[in-house]
């Protein structure tokens, strides 16, 4: 992948893949518009990276008004984004295949898994942290695919027999639902599989839960018996191949249900010579009810985090001696300058620069430590100076409000 170069391509282009590979960008007329207007307006100067994608996240962080044009820019705004982060979204995906060398999913499929979640890592950023949005992103993705690619590996390895006893009644029912089925049909189908469960207990040799045989023939006449003896006095009785079948059929009404086929929007359009199945997605878009209860487990792990790091910083800073302390409160809590600290506690200036600089790389490398640790973020060289930026904030905060 070749890096994009000019701030119109980074905001308006998108990765095209060909033989799962990367093959080249593609420009969004109605996106290239937009930033060479925005561009033509006089803003050339801010012709930094950090500055466009800082705006549109603001524009698409926006309430918008009861208008449709507001609407309309928090779309844009999000489109600019996800052109920015296709980069980002790439190295995560082409970083997750080299881990998962079994996987059937391809480079394609994983970097289309990641940037779906694009709602998520724009919900979850928040640049007041002092974090850069591609490096929030690549955890988030990268998270999003590893879990995904986890998950799919232990369904896939998974016997039906075996993934119809790991399987919940609830994921059971939902997933009959969705291929269409009646709620006669689905009682029939849940009280087979309660049958199933019940009478089928792996024998002592089986030692992976994963590779379950078949159950044999007695224990699928038992499984026939007790359905006959449960079901209605209306329904037919069910023999033991119309149960095997019911229970194969359940079995792969799960797998399409938790991991449904992955299509490419740029696959081709079914029955067309030319054309993308993109060009026929609705312009518009519209929040489901998971994503607001995405949207909620996110914010209240944002607040449990924000919760934590107060714990964790308010700790350290107990444990610090007298006189770190009185020369935090001094510098933060008063405002005053080194200078008029050393004055007022009859030392030298640098030997109170030398001190407060010293509590704040042991405030710095508890911090550090949590982020690591909790976050699972790197601690590269531009995230040390984003959390040294939050500890300052938070040390700002901490003294305002003692002294106020």
């Amino acid at each position: 992948m070749h890096p994009r170069q000019s701030l119109i391509e980074i905001f308006s282009t998108f990765a095209q893949f060909e033989a799962e590979q990367f093959s080249r960008w593609v420009t969004d007329l109605r996106l290239r518009r937009s930033m060479q207007n925005c561009l033509e307006r006089g803003w050339q100067a801010d012709s930094s990276e950090n500055f466009w994608w800082l705006y549109w996240y603001k524009v698409w962080q926006s309430q918008p008004a009861p208008k449709k044009k507001d609407d309309l820019n928090k779309s844009r705004a999000r489109s600019h984004l996800t052109a920015y982060l296709q980069e980002a979204c790439y190295w995560a995906a082409q970083k997750a295949i080299a881990n998962f060398s079994k996987t059937q999913y391809t480079l394609p499929d994983c970097f289309q898994v990641a940037i779906a979640q694009i709602e998520k890592v724009l919900k979850g950023f928040s640049p007041d942290r002092g974090f850069n949005l591609k490096n929030y992103a690549s955890v988030i993705f990268a998270n999003v695919i590893r879990e995904n690619l986890r998950q799919r590996q232990e369904i896939d390895i998974c016997t039906p027999w075996a993934l119809l006893r790991k399987l919940s009644q609830k994921r059971l029912v939902e997933s009959l639902e969705a291929i269409g089925l009646t709620s006669d049909a689905i009682a029939r189908y849940l009280l087979a599989w309660k049958c199933f469960k019940m009478l089928y207990v792996p024998s002592i040799g089986e030692t992976s839960t994963r590779q379950l045989n078949q159950p044999d023939r007695p224990t699928w006449e038992a499984i026939a018996s007790l359905y006959n003896k449960e079901c209605s006095p209306s329904e037919l009785e069910g023999t033991p191949e119309t149960l095997e079948q019911w229970l194969l059929d359940c079995a792969k009404a799960a797998r399409s249900y938790l991991y449904p086929t992955l299509t490419s929007i740029n696959a081709p359009t079914p029955g067309q010579e030319s054309g993308e199945l993109q060009d026929y997605l609705p312009a518009t878009e519209s929040e489901s009810l998971l994503a607001d209860a995405i949207a909620a487990q996110e914010e209240r792990t944002r607040l449990s985090q924000q919760t934590q790091l107060n714990e964790i910083l308010s700790a350290a800073l107990t444990g610090m001696d007298a006189e770190a302390q009185q020369l935090l409160q001094l510098y933060y809590g008063r405002g005053l300058k080194q200078q008029e600290i050393a004055e007022q506690l009859e030392t030298k200036q640098y030997a109170v620069s030398r001190r407060l600089a010293k509590a704040r790389q042991s405030l710095l490398l508890t911090l550090a430590r949590w982020s690591q640790e909790q976050l699972h973020i790197s601690l590269a060289s531009d995230v040390l100076d984003n959390i040294s930026k939050v500890l300052e904030e938070w040390l700002s905060t901490r003294y305002s409000q003692t002294n106020s």
